[in-house]
């Protein structure tokens, strides 16, 4: 398929749910319920093969190259769906060219640097696909919303000011900014699922014995939270969203459309890059000569 007609059938998935400018974003505007007129699954399914046979396609390429890097950068509410989105989306991915990194809570040597230390020491090589499964955003939410983890991270009490929050989304936004320079590819996902459809899943969790193992007591205390969560996330979209480093609302009420958005946005950013195979020169080229002789030689 033409370049321009996959950047026009991607764009139908996309655009609706790209942030590029954070002034005066609000998720009022977005509704996780929505499916961009999809009809059912199986149509969502059809669309996401193709997807998928493209990303492998393409990140061939990439890998082959070895010049450009793509960092995924996956945050949500629980039962959003972040793994198995991860997990459907990747699945035409050679392992190889493919780096996985969840990011749980801080060890004793994390807290002993600064916010950014681990999350910079993750960053993917050059030709390969990092995920990032919750990120350095989480030092802007689930921090922000419970404060107390704040004060673990022994910085000096002079630098806890009323503006902290503001000052760490913008060494975020200059990080970001950094690395596209380094030919990073940042895709920033937002999988936005409703409370009430967090609720049901929640609940099929209990109810289904071989899921029971995914659920944490911890699940439903943060619900209570929910308005705060809610806004730090608008906070953190409103001061990253950039041209460079999108962020993506991601309707997740229907987790086949939300595999399908994410897939149409990852392939969309490396068609942009315009991958080809490395040339080979005119010394290498005599160089397989050389050696197709000698084996045509052999007995």
């Amino acid at each position: 398929m033409p370049r321009q007609e996959i950047l026009d059938l991607t764009q139908q998935y996309t655009q609706p749910f790209r942030i590029t400018k954070g002034a005066g974003f609000s998720l009022s505007d977005y509704n996780p319920d929505e499916t961009c007129g999809v009809k059912d699954k199986s149509e969502a399914s059809k669309l996401l093969r193709e997807g998928i046979e493209w990303l492998a396609h393409e990140q061939d390429m990439l890998y082959a190259q070895d010049r450009w890097s793509l960092l995924l950068v996956f945050q949500a509410m629980d039962a959003a769906g972040k793994d198995s989105t991860i997990k459907h989306v990747m699945s035409g991915v050679n392992p190889q060219g493919c780096q996985v990194f969840s990011f749980k809570q801080p060890s004793q040597e994390d807290l002993s640097h600064d916010f950014m230390w681990r999350y910079s020491n993750r960053l993917p090589e050059r030709g390969k696909i990092g995920i990032f499964n919750r990120s350095y955003y989480e030092e802007v939410l689930v921090v922000r919303v419970h404060e107390a983890i704040l004060q673990r991270q022994k910085l000096p009490q002079s630098l806890i000011g009323a503006n902290i929050w503001d000052e760490r989304l913008a060494d975020i936004a200059h990080f970001e900014d950094y690395l596209t320079r380094q030919g990073v590819v940042i895709l920033k996902f937002f999988l936005y699922v409703s409370r009430d459809e967090q609720k049901k899943r929640f609940l099929k969790r209990l109810d289904t014995p071989e899921k029971n193992w995914k659920f944490s007591g911890t699940d439903v205390r943060e619900r209570k939270f929910w308005n705060d969560y809610m806004r730090a996330y608008e906070e953190a979209i409103r001061a990253t969203a950039s041209e460079n480093a999108p962020w993506f609302v991601v309707p997740a009420d229907h987790r086949w459309f939300t595999r399908l958005v994410v897939a149409a946005a990852i392939v969309e950013a490396v068609e942009r890059l315009e991958l080809t195979y490395p040339r080979v020169d005119e010394e290498k080229k005599k160089e397989l000569a050389t050696v197709r002789a000698a084996l045509e030689q052999e007995t």
